[in-house]
């Protein structure tokens, strides 16, 4: 049996990075003493929100009310306005740790500049499937590539004075039925793919708080889950920070409180002092309990300086120029070129650029979304660089055809029929029938008449069109809660659910002379209510005469924040008009590029063929155009890298057959069912499943083009002592322009007890380099990078004896490879 070297948790604790804010015994002992000052009362006042975004202070001790925020790519509370950075898929996809480091850093900026102490991001939940809806705020399916990205995310951040969240705490993989879903993972897969980004985060990067997540794991709620948060959180990894639930995310007072759980946000409904109180007279729980968790809270803030200085500083703009090259600088290093036949970027010639995403600037929804003082979209960093490109935004391919809708086929009177009901299911006697102009409302938090109630109320809007020639009528609705669009009794495109507001798109076609009853339905259930439906006919014209003159065509488009967001998933395919308009463009002119806005991999199937250029621009934030156009134009070239794999079909994918619901089991300790997801794959997920399947992804990880060339050689591996290894190896740029590229290192371990994947990533370095330069990479992997979890003796393990480690610039070409003894 082969000798075992165990990797003590504690070690990597002790090797915490010089930036990292350490809570120490002074900082606790502080806390300790505030505690024992404080009434009940305000202890247990401390353990819940005191607004959704803000926690309780107390005036009489000197504690201020602290402000949260939203989140892993800009300020969204507290101001209206703040910077809208790209999203963490694609900070992920620069694979550079000093523009992470930068990005955290202006987040904290942004933090300080409004105020804010806690700062609710970084998102580290790995990227299994496409279909998660808010993969795009993770950082990839590859635990080393997230852990590292996350770490200096997190210390750029606290750098500043503000605490950083890393969530969601864990298995959160899906944001289907996330509140009621079971995420069902093996032990050794959750130290290996779904624990790492979140202990580095505690071990290395010192954050100062994590978030539990909704789901349940291994049939227990997150927030209440003591091995989880006690067992493993605090023992395990040494965390002393805040853990706090996600945003109603508890589901018990005693369970939650005895698993470990400090904060309940947004505001207590478990952690209600009546409830509290009831546990503690029936001995169910303890004060010291409650002093535990108070404490977490103070000496928290006391080490990140809270409860010493005014949190908001004034000489920090809101609108920060330095924010605003962060975001720029981020967006160029993280765009990925997937393809470019012919060689057909960098542009040339007279450019028509159109789509539904040109004009704008997409992100994905939830709580992940920002406003931003200013965009640059695509459409206009073009014009402004060439003079050769013409727009055609959707404005002027689609006019809006409304104004020719009436309220029935006897054509007698425009508009639609307005049906409003004070039931959620258009049931009985409508208590308002009016005509509508156009079907276009915002009631918020609101009722749509004095009378009505502010939710569980619905409305069915009905209206008649005979257009006057055949076309293409595009239909766009958007709506909090459930729509759909019936036309002559069929229904066309909806989203009939409960779910935060989302939109639905499809292109329609239609006949001259021919009627066509047009019924739009639409219910609110709680919370915020918004319905709004256009029709819009594309100018056939226009749009022929613009192709014939243009020499080639960008067309943006891809998934936005109705499409791709928090607390409902995504489809694999962008909107099929979409998919359908591509072909025709390039059925009309060869010379095609698509910029696609999404948060992880599309199905390419049916259109991928069509463009000769592919540009993966992620939500690239608010100077995404910007960093596009630069893209495109040749003014700099793409260095982004696929975090993820993007299968060719979606039944590649390592948990096409256990992503939703497969295992009938009921909670034991519950009366209520949840559904059981058993991630059948264990750590073969991504390019680790791809190569165990022996299945070859359309885009591996790792992978994107540049507009340029590099050579790697001279490998060579040496012991550094205590089962280190130094990579050192070259890397040339042998092509014609500045570029940079990312050298990956992988391990392999050529004979092991336990099933391995065939590679891991376990290093990786960006290089710019000029035309003809080379560069001397040396990378260092300690033990760590050679371990793997033995379940039997709970703890990561070495194993002795050959290693092969390959390097390249994908997890596909790897052109150096060695071999090494340990």
């Amino acid at each position: 049996m082969k000798l075992k070297f165990f990797l003590c948790a504690a070690l990597a604790f002790a090797s915490t990075c010089a930036n990292a804010v350490e809570i120490t015994d002074a900082h606790r002992q502080r806390a300790r003493k505030l505690v024992e000052q404080m009434t009940l009362d305000e202890k247990i006042r401390c353990l819940g929100g005191k607004t959704s975004f803000s926690l309780w202070g107390n005036e009489r001790l000197g504690i201020p009310e602290i402000w949260l925020a939203d989140g892993p790519q800009g300020l969204r509370n507290h101001a209206p306005h703040s910077t809208l950075y790209p999203a963490g898929i694609l900070a992920a996809a620069t694979w550079n740790r000093d523009i992470a480091a930068r990005y955290g850093e202006s987040l904290g900026d942004d933090a300080r500049a409004r105020g804010v102490g806690i700062l609710l991001g970084p998102g580290v939940n790995i990227y299994r499937s496409p279909l998660c809806g808010r993969n795009y705020e993770y950082m990839g399916e590859d635990p080393y590539l997230a852990s590292e990205i996350a770490t200096e995310y997190i210390k750029g951040v606290q750098s500043k004075g503000v605490i950083a969240t890393v969530k969601h705490f864990a298995a959160n993989n899906q944001e289907w039925s996330r509140h009621h879903a079971s995420s069902d993972v093996d032990e050794r897969t959750l130290h290996e793919i779904y624990f790492p980004a979140f202990r580095k985060a505690v071990q290395v990067a010192g954050v100062g708080a994590v978030m539990n997540s909704y789901n349940l794991l291994n049939g227990v709620h997150a927030t209440q889950n003591r091995w989880l948060n006690t067992d493993i959180l605090r023992n395990l990894w040494g965390f002393n920070g805040i853990l706090m639930s996600d945003w109603t995310s508890v589901y018990s007072t005693v369970n939650a409180t005895a698993s470990g759980l400090d904060l309940e946000m947004p505001k207590p409904v478990f952690y209600k002092p009546e409830k509290i109180k009831d546990a503690l007279a029936n001995g169910r729980i303890t004060e010291e309990m409650i002093n535990g968790k108070v404490e977490h809270l103070l000496s928290t803030f006391i080490a990140f300086g809270l409860l010493d200085r005014v949190q908001k500083d004034p000489d920090i703009p809101l609108d920060y120029e330095k924010s605003r090259l962060t975001a720029l600088e981020t967006a160029r290093e993280g765009i990925v070129l997937l393809k470019n036949k012919d060689n057909i970027l960098p542009l040339k010639g007279r450019t028509l650029v159109l789509g539904p995403n040109c004009d704008t600037i997409m992100s994905g929804g939830g709580s992940g979304s920002v406003s931003p003082f200013s965009v640059t979209p695509v459409s206009k960093a073009l014009r402004q660089m060439r003079k050769n490109t013409v727009v055609l935004p959707e404005s002027r391919l689609y006019y809006d055809i409304t104004s020719d809708v009436f309220t029935d086929s006897t054509c007698s009177r425009k508009g639609f029929t307005g049906r409003y009901y004070k039931n959620q299911k258009m049931e009985g006697t409508p208590a308002v029938v009016r005509t509508d102009s156009a079907i276009n409302f915002f009631w918020e938090y609101k009722a749509p008449f004095p009378d009505f109630p502010e939710d569980h109320f619905s409305a069915t809007w009905s209206g008649f069109y005979r257009p006057s020639k055949d076309g293409i009528i595009k239909i766009r609705i958007s709506g909090d809660d459930g729509y759909r669009v019936i036309i002559n009794g069929k229904t066309v495109t909806g989203d009939w659910g409960n779910h935060a507001l989302s939109t639905r798109e499809i292109e329609y076609e239609v006949s001259e002379g021919k009627g066509y009853d047009i019924r739009v339905d639409y219910f609110d259930n709680i919370s915020s209510a918004n319905i709004i439906c256009t029709f819009g006919m594309m100018d056939e014209e226009t749009l022929n005469r613009e192709l014939r003159r243009a020499d080639n065509i960008v067309y943006c488009t891809g998934f936005n924040s109705g499409l791709e967001g928090e607390g409902f998933d995504r489809p694999f395919a962008i909107p099929a008009f979409q998919e359908k308009f591509i072909n025709r463009l390039a059925s009309l002119n060869p010379n095609l590029t698509v910029v696609l806005n999404a948060g992880g991999g599309v199905d390419f199937s049916r259109w991928g063929d069509a463009a000769k250029a592919i540009l993966l621009a992620w939500y690239p934030g608010q100077e995404g155009g910007q960093a596009i156009a630069e893209i495109l134009t040749g003014k700099l070239s793409p260095s982004g890298k696929l975090p993820i794999s993007i299968e060719a079909k979606p039944e590649d994918n390592p948990c096409f057959d256990s992503y939703y619901a497969n295992n009938d089991k009921v909670r034991s300790n519950d009366s209520r069912e949840c559904r059981h997801v058993e991630y059948k794959e264990g750590i073969f997920s991504g390019y680790r499943g791809y190569d165990r399947n022996g299945v070859r992804p359309l885009y591996p990880f790792g992978f994107g083009l540049g507009y340029s060339r590099f050579e790697f050689s001279d490998l060579t591996l040496t012991p550094a002592g205590n089962d280190k290894v130094e990579v050192s190896f070259t890397i040339r740029n042998t092509g014609k322009m500045e570029a940079s590229e990312v050298a990956q290192i992988y391990v392999t371990d050529n004979e092991c007890s336990q099933p391995r994947p065939l590679k891991e990533l376990k290093g990786f370095e960006k290089v710019k380099l000029q035309p003809g330069k080379s560069q001397r990479v040396n990378v260092v992997l300690d033990k760590e990078a050679f371990s793997f979890y033995n379940p039997d003796l709970h703890d990561f393990v070495v194993e002795p004896g050959s290693f092969t480690i390959s390097v390249g610039n994908s997890s596909d070409n790897l052109p150096l490879s060695g071999m090494i003894d340990l």
